[in-house]
């Protein structure tokens, strides 16, 4: 056998488990996809927050929907779909999230499924400590009803926010502030202040709902017949400068491009389409974002959650848009 050793410039994968192994939260590493120990983007696990940007948490909790269960698996899904992803910046940006943020992965918050009504204050409050510590959130769902939590910790710190919202349903319709619905939430946030109405946006919609709360809403019918580039006009338009919060159901992408999630509805947008009018959000006043309602039961071959890990890159991308070049 011979004792020829591999030069280090070939040395690609000479690192592994990077999600507990890596020294520095930023740049990017390669991986072998197919190994090692499962992260968003190989980010390091921790809970330490000293110097980190952005922390990628997940929230496995689906007890709000109203079809079929199952994200609760998301967070975990997309974790394992985005280790394809890791090797390389995202394709279509000009520059390495991680070269300008410090990203960790925070893991999933903690709460008691034999204590629904708690729930909601527990999240909050877990998101408010990453808040509080200077660090921004990319959340992944979980059911919709999580972003519920994750705008009254990020109101709480930045004010009202304009919601930037890519769905099928509108999630407006009427409730009462004691329920948990997946499909009522932002009908709460709009009625507790969290959310101004009138900067706010929804994209992709494609469900009946006349009480749109005096959100603005762009069907996917209307994002075919005038496309992206007019889409993302109009998101800059209602939105302007004002502090922003996405928050993306997979459900926005036709059932053909994300099988995989609860309430599936034909006629929604492509993966390619929805990316090309993220990068036009580029230099948004971000403060938050989501990506919700992975369900791996209903997936094919990945498809949806590979679909979510790409947009929730692209998300952290939107995010960093916004920072210089790290200077480490």
């Amino acid at each position: 056998m011979s004792d020829t050793k591999h030069p280090s410039s070939l040395d690609e994968y000479s690192k592994g488990d990077l999600a507990y192994t890596r020294s520095t939260p930023y740049g990017t590493i390669a991986e072998s996809s197919y190994a090692g120990a499962l992260s968003f983007m190989r980010r390091r696990f921790t809970k330490d927050l000293k110097g980190i940007d952005v922390a990628v948490c997940g929230i496995p909790f689906d007890t709000s929907v109203s079809n079929r269960p199952g994200c609760r698996f998301g967070p975990r899904a997309i974790r394992q779909a985005s280790s394809i992803l890791a090797w390389d910046h995202a394709w279509g940006w000009s520059f390495d999230p991680f070269d300008r943020l410090a990203v960790v992965d925070y893991g999933d918050f903690i709460f008691d499924p034999g204590y629904p009504m708690s729930v909601p204050e527990e999240l909050e409050q877990q998101a408010s400590a990453i808040l509080d510590a200077g660090t921004a959130t990319l959340m992944l769902g979980g059911d919709h009803f999580c972003t519920y939590p994750m705008l009254k910790a990020h109101a709480k710190k930045h004010g009202p926010l304009s919601l930037i919202q890519f769905d099928a349903h509108s999630d407006t319709w009427t409730d009462n502030s004691s329920r948990i619905d997946h499909g009522t939430m932002f009908y709460r946030a709009v009625k507790d202040g969290l959310i101004n109405p009138q900067t706010s946006i929804q994209v992709g919609i494609r469900t009946n709902n006349e009480n749109t709360q005096g959100l603005t809403t762009i069907t996917a019918d209307w994002v075919r017949n005038n496309g992206a580039q007019a889409t993302i006009e109009r998101i800059h338009k209602v939105t302007g400068k004002s502090a922003s919060y996405i928050s993306f159901d997979i459900d926005c992408l036709d059932p053909a491009f994300a099988p995989g999630t609860g309430t599936p509805v034909v006629g929604g947008l492509n993966t390619g389409e929805t990316r090309e009018i993220l990068r036009g959000l580029a230099g948004i006043n971000l403060k938050g974002m989501d990506l919700v309602e992975v369900a791996p039961a209903y997936d094919h071959a990945e498809i949806t959650a590979l679909a979510g890990a790409t947009l929730a890159l692209d998300l952290l991308c939107i995010y960093a848009s916004q920072f210089n070049q790290n200077t480490r």
